[in-house]
């Protein structure tokens, strides 16, 4: 039964192989939430199963085609939704990011699905990243005033007092994530609720944990957060590398779409 309250579920889904693909549709496929931001997806054939599989269920698909080697993200909604354009304004690796209008009762909402690029002590990869973050930036502004957006994702940034703190992150990745709050309005959910808890979604071999994955949302809604916490039992199954999060807001949903159970076993059609 689909909860009280808007739902939404973020979810790194590792860029998997069909077989992988069947046992996370599975899972989502038992998940309530109204709305699902599933990151690092890629042209290949078990995202495909994915998208074929939610779509021919009757949910809503919104997904950018990722370049050759790239990766995006994909928004699959139980409700109705209207895809809009944000990855075009970023212009930059647009696929990276997947945007929907939710035709909410209250208003319109607008969900931004981010999977930013990851890096490493290189040049190139540094400078991809800055780059990336830099359009994401001026795509924000130019949208900011429009409507309330929910932004959800893997970040690829951690908040600038995350515990343990790791000397690898530069300073202009610790200014995206203040930009979200202080030239964005936007607020970091999980944090709203549990501001000294400390809880990671992805864990390196190591045992180190990282807090990559995030919801934020207007600050209009922060007194509307009824909850927000980490699903830690993909991960676990070793559906992924990265555990979930999930939020709820009380707000009224948009309508709901007469979807039926995913087909597992359906090959899918060509829709990158």
């Amino acid at each position: 039964m689909t909860p009280l309250g808007l739902s939404l579920l973020t979810f790194n889904i590792g860029n998997p192989s069909p077989e992988r693909a069947h046992r996370q549709l599975a899972w989502l496929a038992g998940r309530d939430e109204h709305v699902m931001v599933l990151t690092e997806t890629k042209a290949s054939a078990g995202c495909q199963l994915l998208a074929s599989a939610f779509t021919g269920a009757g949910y809503q698909v919104t997904h950018a085609e990722p370049g050759p080697g790239e990766y995006g993200t994909m928004i699959v909604t139980r409700t109705t939704a209207v895809a809009d354009d944000f990855g075009d304004k970023i212009g930059y690796l647009p696929s990276r990011a997947a945007s929907a209008i939710l035709p909410a009762p209250r208003g319109p909402i607008r969900v931004i699905g981010l999977y930013v690029p990851s890096r490493d002590a290189s040049v190139d990869k540094t400078e991809r990243k800055r780059k990336w973050l830099a359009a994401c930036y001026t795509a924000l502004t130019s949208v900011g005033a429009e409507m309330p957006v929910i932004l959800a994702g893997d970040l690829n940034i951690l908040e600038p007092g995350h515990k343990p703190r790791y000397p690898f992150f530069a300073p202009f990745e610790y200014d995206f994530y203040q930009a979200l709050s202080d030239a964005h309005g936007l607020t970091d959910a999980f944090r709203h609720l549990h501001p000294d808890d400390a809880e990671y979604s992805w864990v390196g071999r190591t045992g180190d944990g990282y807090r990559y994955d995030h919801v934020f949302c207007s600050r209009s809604f922060c007194d509307l957060i009824a909850d927000c916490h980490y699903v830690h039992q993909p991960r676990r199954d070793k559906l992924s590398d990265h555990s979930a999060l999930t939020v709820r807001l009380n707000l009224a949903p948009p309508q709901t779409l007469p979807v039926s159970e995913p087909a597992v076993a359906a090959e899918p059609a060509t829709l990158f």
